[in-house]
């Protein structure tokens, strides 16, 4: 799976991809995990299964959602405080769920 961080400049996100792929590396898994800052966006959906978008984007999720659809590619919306995350293990996990199948039982928000 390849994962994408995608924030204003891509700074914030360089720390998110970086401690993902810590988490990635952890369960010996062949997923990528890079970041992107809006000047690459839309181009940066090309080759990424999963976008994960900083809350500072909020506004532009409709559009984001819309455009990653038309592509194929997963998205989910990284909560304000992941910023301070050490392990990657919560943007990991947002990543997991939205390529997951919800079940009829799931009460996760879809992406």
């Amino acid at each position: 799976m390849r994962i994408t961080v995608m924030c204003g400049a891509g700074a914030s996100s360089t720390f998110v991809a970086q401690r993902l792929r810590g988490a990635i590396a952890t369960r010996g898994l062949d997923h990528t995990a890079h970041a992107a800052g809006l000047s690459s966006y839309p181009d940066c959906l090309d080759g990424t299964d999963v976008l994960l978008v900083g809350p500072h984007l909020a506004d532009r999720m409709d559009d984001v959602r819309r455009d990653a659809a038309s592509r194929g590619v997963h998205v989910a919306m990284l909560p304000d405080d992941i910023f301070g995350d050490r392990d990657g293990e919560r943007a990991f996990a947002l990543a997991e769920a939205a390529v997951t199948p919800m079940t009829a039982n799931d009460e996760r928000n879809p992406s």
